[in-house]
């Protein structure tokens, strides 16, 4: 797909329903991931629910991707695959999701701490979700693809993180990855130029130590070069003028974990 597809207010709402579908599915995985959980069941519960809201799983047989949520944990970046393993106290996961809900995507991702996680998770985590919202405040018409990614490069490097730079941000609508891609780098006033009606996938992932990574024999999942932990997380955004008009949300997860700290 080689052209940028604008889309309608009437468009951006029904992403808007989409994301929010995908916002809600990371909210329920936040009331059940836990130390001794395997990844698997998770998997298995967004596929449930996002079905029973009347939704079809978007990376579910995408390209032959076998599952519905891509869970990365630790040193995986992204494209992790669910399986048997059982999550335990202090691992980093990374759980993406996407929905088709009306023909339209929406997508998003969580960085999730299991139990008690080290000083550098949380660090890493913290600044890879400021990361994320510089760079959807740049996400208004007239600015520039490049000063999304300088936004966000400039912010992981100051802290002495790597930013991965093989993967990247997207537009979303009618198919999952559409035009312009979004990098988590580049320069300010440089690349594509933001206008309304175009809708992006932002989505920051840094790592704790180097930039590099080396992409698996499974022909999905992608990990860092050194195993040191990554971060990823991810809002669908409609550019606008003045403010981005962010589709996604993470306030039904902030209000699970939150919940569960009071508890």
């Amino acid at each position: 797909m080689s052209k940028i597809h604008y889309k309608s207010i009437e468009e951006i709402e029904l992403i808007r329903e989409s994301s929010l579908l995908v916002s809600k599915t990371l909210g329920e995985i936040a009331k059940v991931i836990r130390p001794g959980i395997k990844t698997i069941e998770l998997d298995k519960l967004a596929e449930t629910f996002i079905r029973d809201n009347g939704g079809v799983p978007a990376f579910l047989n995408y390209h032959g991707f076998p599952y519905s949520l891509c869970i990365s944990m630790n040193d995986q970046v992204v494209h992790g695959f669910p399986g048997k393993h059982v999550l335990t106290d202090g691992d980093v996961v990374s759980v993406d999701c996407g929905v088709i809900l009306n023909k339209y995507f929406g997508d998003s991702a969580f960085t999730f701490a299991i139990g008690e996680v080290s000083d550098t998770a949380k660090n890493l985590m913290r600044v890879t979700r400021e990361c994320l919202d510089l760079g959807v405040q740049k996400a208004v018409a007239g600015m520039r693809v490049g000063d999304i990614g300088y936004a966000v490069q400039e912010h992981a490097e100051r802290h002495g993180y790597g930013v991965v730079k093989e993967l990247v941000g997207h537009g979303v609508g009618l198919e999952l990855h559409e035009k312009p891609e979004v990098p988590n780098y580049g320069k300010r006033g440089a690349g594509v130029k933001l206008e309304e009606g175009m809708v992006i996938a932002i989505e920051p992932m840094i790592n704790a130590g180097k930039a590099r990574v080396k992409f698996w024999d499974d022909g999905w999942t992608v990990s860092t070069i050194d195993g040191k932990p990554s971060a990823h997380y991810e809002h669908t955004v409609a550019v606008r003028k003045g403010q981005p008009d962010i589709l996604s949300t993470f306030s039904y997860v902030d209000n699970v974990l939150k919940e569960k700290n009071n508890n």
